[in-house]
């Protein structure tokens, strides 16, 4: 069969063939258009839109996903029944986070909202009470330019995945551009407030950079802040959504370990996962503690019967050795934590699972506020 055979792909009425057949050049589909009545050509009773036999599977990809593909609205008041938040830089990192998002939105029927923020001289420069005048119209021009540089930038990211959707390389999720000006952490805090994504998918710095910049670290702030599960993806992951199955379960097996593992199934509906119970690690064990643990281990094995479970342990004094251990022999594709909500002070002087994890593991991990 010749690939340079001419088929039709769909028959519309002149505005409509018209504005598909925009829509597929675009994407790079040449197409023809040709009225359905060759007899008497201006008896409008519709037009065929038609294309080249072998651009059929790019064309059909288009066309079944076509709100991804045609001009965004940028509707500002536009509802999300389910979003996925992606806040995106351009770094390796936040590109690797951005492939596994559309993962999770693709399981969750949910859309995604790429989110980058840039800062303005607002934010960086220091005013000086003799030259607020021109600060503020140097500051204004450098800021307009940084905004379109940014605008710019996204968009350009956001046609290279829509050409990895059209090409069959991204699940067909339907996703948003939005740039806001400020500090990153205190955007996505701020946007977080206002719409409530469902999930937030972000990347990290490798382990060893990351101690490095132990302050700051945007991440660990919207652990924080924002009371939304966060998935974290590391420098370098190559894990991809459909391989991800063995999970590590930090947990202290109370009530609140069990809303977590609930949210966990609602975040990843379909999958069937492979959970690995690990205390969190303490020098007070008991008896109390093993009955509590074998109590939920069996209540999740009745309620999530798609789940398997299973239990080890890390000892206090070999940390570093056990985690290693259960990451390589359970093949581990991502740590879940419980995060409970601490103030200022707990944070710096006593954080959490979930930072020290972060900073110290170069593993996706799913954090769940509870």
């Amino acid at each position: 069969m010749s690939s340079d055979r001419l088929i039709t792909v769909a028959i519309h009425t002149y505005e409509r063939a018209l504005a598909l057949a925009s829509l597929l050049e675009r994407e790079g589909v040449k197409c023809t258009l040709q009225n359905v009545n060759l007899e008497h050509p201006t008896v409008s009773s519709g037009v065929r839109v038609r294309i080249y036999e072998k651009d059929l599977p790019q064309a059909l990809r288009i066309i079944e996903n076509i709100e991804i593909f045609q001009c965004a609205h940028n509707d500002p008041e536009l509802e999300k029944a389910c979003e996925v938040l992606v806040p995106i830089d351009f770094s390796a990192h936040s590109k690797a986070a951005c492939m596994l998002a559309f993962g999770f939105a693709n399981a969750l029927d949910a859309e995604i909202t790429l989110l980058h923020s840039f800062l303005s001289p607002k934010f960086t420069g220091s005013l000086q009470l003799t030259d607020t005048f021109s600060y503020d119209i140097d500051g204004d021009i450098e800021s307009d330019a940084l905004d379109r540089n940014a605008r710019k930038n996204l968009h350009s990211y956001a046609s290279i995945l829509r050409a990895m959707i059209k090409n069959g390389d991204l699940p067909p999720v339907k996703f948003h551009e939005l740039v806001e000006e400020g500090v990153p952490e205190d955007v996505i805090r701020q946007y977080v407030k206002e719409h409530y994504p469902k999930l937030i998918v972000m990347g990290t710095r490798g382990a060893d950079t990351k101690e490095r910049e132990l302050v700051g670290s945007v991440t660990a702030e919207v652990l924080d802040t924002c009371r939304v599960p966060v998935f974290t993806v590391p420098e370098g992951n190559t894990r991809d959504f459909e391989s991800m199955k063995n999970v590590m379960f930090f947990s202290n097996f109370d009530q609140e370990d069990l809303l977590a593992i609930d949210a966990l199934h609602q975040l990843m509906p379909r999958k069937s996962l492979n959970i690995t119970w690990v205390p969190i690690p303490s020098k007070k064990v008991s008896a109390a503690s093993a009955s509590a643990i074998d109590g939920v281990v069996k209540y999740c094995m009745d309620k999530y019967p798609q789940y398997t479970f299973d239990v080890d342990s890390i000892n206090p004094g070999s940390i570093s050795e056990d985690y290693a251990r259960i990451t390589g022999t359970k093949n581990i594709d991502f740590i879940a934590v419980p995060n409970k909500k601490k103030n200022a002070l707990a944070r710096i002087f006593n954080p959490g699972i979930a930072h020290r994890l972060l900073f110290h593991s170069d593993m996706p991990m799913m954090v769940i506020p509870v």
